[in-house]
């Protein structure tokens, strides 16, 4: 007669090819052939990473913001080959935002562990 199972619930998902051979070689790293052990102990003890950082999106606005405004001066440069001293001033006080955006996203990580 078989030994009855300790865990008696099965759990199935789908993973694509690429995905496969990724578990694959992390369970070589991690030393295990055994799937489902490897599985489990992800799923208890692995860790997910879920960063909410306000800074990145920040920052993301911000070079969405100076790249347009980046892109209009210089297709109004091209039509009238004329550029005015606030467009330059703009753009400079939009990159300092940007650096301070960028410095203040690094200050944010560096204290992540």
């Amino acid at each position: 007669m078989a030994a009855k199972r300790k865990r008696t619930v099965p759990l199935l998902f789908y993973v694509s090819e690429q995905e496969r051979a990724l578990i694959h070689a992390k369970m070589e790293q991690y030393g295990t052939s055994n799937l489902s052990a490897y599985l489990r102990k992800m799923a208890f003890d692995g860790y997910v990473v879920n960063l909410d950082l306000p800074e990145l999106r920040e920052l993301v606005a911000l070079l969405r913001r100076s790249s347009n405004n980046l892109n209009q001066l210089t297709r109004r440069v091209h039509e009238t080959e004329r550029y005015y001293d606030a467009d330059i001033e703009d753009l400079q006080q939009n990159y300092e935002k940007l650096w301070g955006a960028a410095q203040k996203l690094l200050s944010s990580l560096a204290t992540i562990q």
